[in-house]
């Protein structure tokens, strides 16, 4: 069975990683006053900090066309029997919801929805190791039991430099943000129950960067698999490899990896954000998959 594999653009793998992969995209939109963008394409993380900088307008996000996603599945059901899209959390997009919304649409193309109820490389990983199985030629219900597996073993944890981006983009009450800017605290934010929350306030971002590295150390004493972790960071790339540097030294047994916040995410964390996460190395674990 021939599967491709498709992703939104907020998994931010590289296109080079795309394209030794076979990896297919569709990009989220952002807009910044009258222009808008498609994530990954027209505008570079890079370029959209800079540009956000400059700009009196805050920046919005949204769902890639459906129109261009029916012409991007059409276009593969021509050459593949299956098509498994990974998108990131219906808790904070409706991107799974429309792609979900096409299944019944490609009766020549079984299409395989996969919320990662997580965004970013975390969603990356699910992204690499399904398009690994389907150059195996595994089946498709096989590669997203896997996924499954790997989502049920992933963690996140992210900081932010300030909480103005989460209350603008409607990501966290105006109240809450209220206290946090007063308290001046640097609040550690997860995933739960696919929608972004905060996991605890902390002071300083030093205090809660240590935080999380205890959240990895406690994950790793308790499982039985090797893990793989990505430092991402918005717009601080240096800040993200010291902080991996460290991470390196506490657990040199642990596989880590440098990815991005791009213009997405980054509208609703903001620049200076930094966030970990962490998910099963089943290149490792499971490389007869």
């Amino acid at each position: 069975m021939k599967t491709a594999i498709v992703t939104d653009s907020t998994s931010y793998l590289t296109e080079e990683l795309r394209q030794k992969h076979d990896i297919y995209m569709l990009p989220l939109l952002v807009q910044i006053g009258i222009d808008s963008y498609q994530e990954e394409i027209d505008l570079s993380a890079t370029e959209f900090y800079d540009i956000v900088r400059e700009s009196e307008d805050f920046p919005k996000s949204s769902q890639p066309v459906i129109g261009k996603t029916i012409e991007v599945f059409e276009e593969l059901a021509k050459d593949y029997d299956a098509i498994i899209s990974i998108h990131l959390s219906s808790g904070i997009s409706g991107t799974y919801q429309s792609v979900h919304s096409l299944v019944e649409e490609f009766t020549n193309c079984q299409i395989y929805p996969f919320d990662s109820e997580n965004s970013c490389y975390v969603q990356g990983r699910y992204v690499l190791e399904a398009a690994r199985l389907a150059k195996k030629g595994i089946h498709p219900d096989q590669i997203i039991q896997q996924l499954e597996q790997m989502r049920s073993r992933s963690q996140a944890y992210f900081i932010v430099d300030n909480l103005n981006n989460l209350q603008k983009g409607g990501r966290l009450s105006g109240s809450a943000a209220l206290v946090g800017s007063m308290l001046k605290i640097k609040p550690i934010l997860h995933f739960e129950n696919k929608v972004i929350t905060v996991f605890e306030k902390i002071r300083t971002q030093k205090k809660a960067m240590a935080r999380i590295n205890e959240r990895l150390g406690e994950d790793l004493a308790k499982v039985d698999y090797p893990v793989i972790a990505t430092v991402i960071h918005a717009n601080v790339e240096d800040k993200g490899r010291a902080w991996m540097g460290e991470l390196k030294a506490l657990y040199p047994d642990v596989r880590f990896e440098l990815s991005y916040f791009g213009p997405v995410i980054g509208t609703h964390l903001g620049e200076g954000a930094l966030g970990l996460t962490w998910t099963e190395d089943v290149e490792r674990n499971c490389p007869e998959l």
